[in-house]
């Protein structure tokens, strides 16, 4: 049995999918996979249990990625062609169980998908960042060493927390007396973003810094999923810190929290003290690069931080204080 799965080029849609892929392959354990996605997505599928083949669909003129797909699978049969870009090659192929995401903005994207492909329950995204990254993450973050990760990035500055606010936050958490006290700060965000995400990093002593700016998905997703607590901008890091079963908390302005909120129950939603229609309609609708203003701005430091607190509360283990003084490794320094 062959079953083609075409995901999204984005991290974050990529990592919401990964239930939808996980549920297929308890539904179907004699299956092979093959994957279809974006470059930035291939590492999220990489190491998936027979994931037999990725088909990388860099994006190329007059469709080129789309007939890229359709020469790797036009003469192949499938059992059963899920696409959750909701594109029309799947009635291209041969297949007699086609799956197709259709349009709706009312259910968190993780719900959407297992509806499309009729799954139920909802799986959870789930991450499968193989044996060496997992290895590298023990060396990064020894057992025992607590860990607060921050996220300051995201893909449109208008999503984006002011960097100096995450400083304060992580400096308030990992204080003598903090939630946190003691912990070390771990600062993730993409390539060539180092130099905005510096001031968080630079919120603890030099020998409690981990530098993850940069670093591959499958590195950062392993070390994700042995952390104390995440906090971050909408965006595929968030995503990726909830599928690792990390706590996290998801910062929202004028995207759509009920659609894109970290998923599982130990993340939380914080949101600017405005709904998004109230913002819509301040803007004259939906705000994608470009805004007035940066409504993040008008999020307060002390209502994050609160809601870690509460998070860190709620998923302390054994009610021990998060704080550890050993030493995690940075590859970076």
């Amino acid at each position: 049995m062959r079953i083609l799965f075409i995901a999204s080029n984005r991290i974050g849609d990529a990592v919401l999918s990964t239930g939808v892929l996980g549920g297929l392959m308890d539904r179907y354990p004699q299956a092979e996979f093959w994957v279809a996605c974006g470059p930035l997505a291939v590492p999220v599928f990489a190491h998936a249990p027979r994931v037999t083949r990725i088909i990388e669909m860099r994006k190329a003129k007059r469709i080129g990625h789309w007939r890229k797909l359709l020469k790797a699978t036009m003469f192949r049969r499938f059992d059963i062609v899920v696409d959750l870009r909701g594109s029309a090659t799947a009635w291209l192929l041969w297949t007699f169980d086609r799956r197709i995401l259709k349009p709706e903005h009312t259910l968190h994207r993780v719900e959407h998908n297992a509806k499309a492909v009729g799954l139920a329950p909802v799986p959870s995204p789930r991450l499968w960042p193989g044996t060496e990254m997992e290895a590298k993450a023990r060396q990064t973050i020894p057992d025992g060493v607590s860990v607060l990760a921050i996220g300051p990035t995201a893909a449109w500055p208008y999503k984006m927390w002011p960097v100096d606010r995450f400083a304060e936050l992580a400096r308030r958490l990992i204080a003598p007396g903090g939630p946190m006290e003691g912990a070390h700060l771990l600062v993730t965000g993409g390539p060539g973003e180092d130099e905005a995400c510096r001031p968080v990093l630079e919120a603890a002593p030099p020998e409690r810094r981990i530098d993850l700016v940069g670093a591959g998905i499958d590195e950062v997703g392993a070390c994700f999923a042995r952390i104390r607590l995440y906090v971050g901008n909408d965006s595929g890091l968030m995503h990726l810190a909830a599928a690792a079963g990390a706590p996290t908390i998801g910062l929202f302005g004028p995207t759509a929290d009920a659609i894109y909120a970290p998923w599982g129950p130990n993340s939380v939603t914080v949101r600017v003290p405005y709904s998004l229609e109230e913002i819509r309609v301040e803007e004259g609708g939906a705000i994608t690069w470009h805004a007035s203003r940066n409504f993040m701005e008008d999020l307060a430091v002390g209502t994050v931080y609160d809601a870690a607190a509460g998070l860190l509360a709620k998923t302390a283990p054994n009610g021990q204080n998060a704080g550890h003084n050993a030493s995690p490794r940075s590859d970076k320094g």
